[in-house]
């Protein structure tokens, strides 16, 4: 189905400024039929002919559709609904003689011109279900005076409003709470959810012929002060849509002036009451706040738990356990780094080309004096969650400190002057790939991962697939040394945009 923009660009050969009022009228014409218990069908007329394209479609929530199949991209002739050619040629609302049945319904149709610049762009058919036709309540009549007097605006030019756009999440609708006003400001009809949600702002009294504007003021005196907006919006006298709190409660408002025939008719104000939302909200900030806090205190323990360590190792005389120790440290280390990324990170979820890219500073670290070998990174490891942050800073930890140690070490290698020591990342849609290659001495004949001794070739195996799921591929690289891929499946995570890859520092 062509969208909004297609239709309306290509087909009725309406102007970008033209289009740009359609979506906006579209952003709130929901409200038009929920207080016109009808349906409502956006027709322009065909650049090339005479004939209508339905544009848009929305049905009411308040009553039952008229229209119960889609029609938007069909083309009617003038024939088929001459009130259209009329409301378009005489600018004003036209409204057909007599209820048409369709589909075994009696419907009446209306059509609303809509005006730009005191030009006529497209036309509203208001269609109306007469089927459960009742005698009208005292809120129908509320709804239905001010569904006229937003189409009247509608015809004038004059809703909505240009430039203005929700500024809520969900904006209340008619079922939240309706309040009409007088052109004093005073309450002319409540319907009775918006006077329950002024009950749980501390009101007692009755609605009716208040001054709308100072009693919400009163109600919300021992709330944080605030500025002239609240009298604005609830006094009637600007579009504007804020929050008001009291008793403990938390209301939205949307105000929207009513101007019919160049003067003031007063205004309508949408209430929705979203006390349990804020709190849960509020809940929720807590608890990430909680969270934040603890991975700050985590990577804290553990920073303490490796300056231990690094003092335990430094009063040791064997080489064999003051190595062990320092290991440790390393292992501790990297964990540490994970922990304080996401006690910045709003989510459990990390940016790991930063883990990275500090992972790898830290194991320059300790290669060879001599050799001073520095990771080259390239690629981009994206976001990922902390289930999997942590177990991979690990072991990439322990990666390249098995190449800088053994592969590339002054001893061992007599090219560690000119040591390479690479580490590349890819996704592919869920599929992570880690590639770490050296041009070291290489695997000894006999290697077998399954039966190594390594304790840190172990730990990269235990966690790439036991607790990774991963898949853990240790082969010699071409023109010698060694080449680790890890796989990984990261379902669901973002990736970082394109310019936040990974650095490749060179190497010294």
């Amino acid at each position: 189905m062509p969208s909004l923009t297609d239709l309306a660009l290509s087909r009725a050969g309406l102007a970008e400024p033209d289009v740009e009022w359609v979506h906006a009228l579209l952003a709130d014409w929901q409200l038009l039929a929920d207080l016109s218990f009808a349906d409502l069908v956006l027709w322009a007329q065909l650049a090339d002919s005479a004939d209508w394209v339905a544009l848009a479609q929305i049905r009411p929530t308040t009553a039952p559709t008229a229209l119960p199949d889609d029609v938007v991209g069909t083309v009617c002739s003038a024939r088929q609904r001459p009130y259209l050619d009329v409301s378009l040629a005489e600018q004003r609302i036209c409204r057909e003689g007599d209820p048409e049945w369709t589909n075994g319904v009696p419907v009446r149709h209306e059509a609303i011109p809509v005006t730009r610049d005191r030009k006529v762009i497209a036309v509203i058919e208001r269609s109306t279900n007469l089927s459960s036709a009742r005698t009208p309540s005292r809120m129908d009549l509320a709804y239905l005076r001010a569904a006229d007097d937003l189409a009247q605006m509608i015809a004038a030019g004059t809703f909505p409003r240009p430039g203005e756009e929700p500024t809520l999440v969900r904006s209340p609708r008619v079922g939240d709470g309706l309040l009409r006003l007088g052109r004093s400001g005073k309450v002319r009809y409540a319907s009775p959810n918006a006077l329950s949600a002024y009950r749980r702002l501390g009101l007692t009294a009755d609605l009716l012929g208040t001054e709308l504007g100072p009693l919400t003021a009163r109600l919300c005196s021992t709330g944080p002060a605030r500025d002239d907006s609240l009298m604005l919006a609830a006094s009637g006298r600007a579009h504007l849509e804020i929050e008001i709190e009291g008793n403990g409660s938390v209301v939205q408002m949307r105000t929207i002036p009513l101007v019919v025939a160049g003067e003031r008719a007063g205004a309508l104000i949408l209430l929705r009451d979203v006390t349990e939302l804020r709190h849960r909200e509020r809940e929720l900030m807590t608890k990430d706040a909680t969270i934040r806090e603890i991975h700050h205190r985590v990577k804290n323990n553990l920073q303490t738990v490796a300056a231990l360590l690094r003092l335990q190792a430094r009063r040791l005389t064997g080489s064999e356990a003051r190595a062990a120790l320092e290991e440790a440290v390393r292992r501790v280390g990297s964990i540490a780094i994970v922990h304080e990324m996401l006690s910045h990170a709003p989510e459990e979820i990390v940016d790991f080309d930063d883990i990275a890219g500090r992972v790898a500073m830290m194991a320059a670290e300790v290669s060879a004096p001599e050799a001073r070998i520095t990771p080259e990174l390239s690629g981009t490891f994206g976001r990922l969650p902390a289930s999997v942050a942590t177990p991979l800073a690990l072991v990439l930890t322990e990666l390249l400190h098995n190449a800088l140690r053994h592969g590339l070490s002054g001893a061992a290698s007599p090219q560690a002057a000119d040591g390479r020591l690479r580490v590349s990342a890819s996704r592919d849609g869920s599929r992570l790939t880690v590639t770490v290659a050296d041009n070291g001495t290489g695997l000894p004949a006999d290697f077998d991962l399954e039966s190594t001794t390594s304790l840190g070739l172990q730990i990269v195996r235990t966690l790439v697939m036991s607790e990774l799921g991963g898949h853990l591929e240790i082969s010699p690289a071409d023109g010698g040394g060694t080449r680790v891929m890890v796989e990984l499946k990261v379902d669901g995570h973002v990736m970082t945009p394109a310019s936040a890859r990974c650095a490749a520092p060179a190497s010294s």
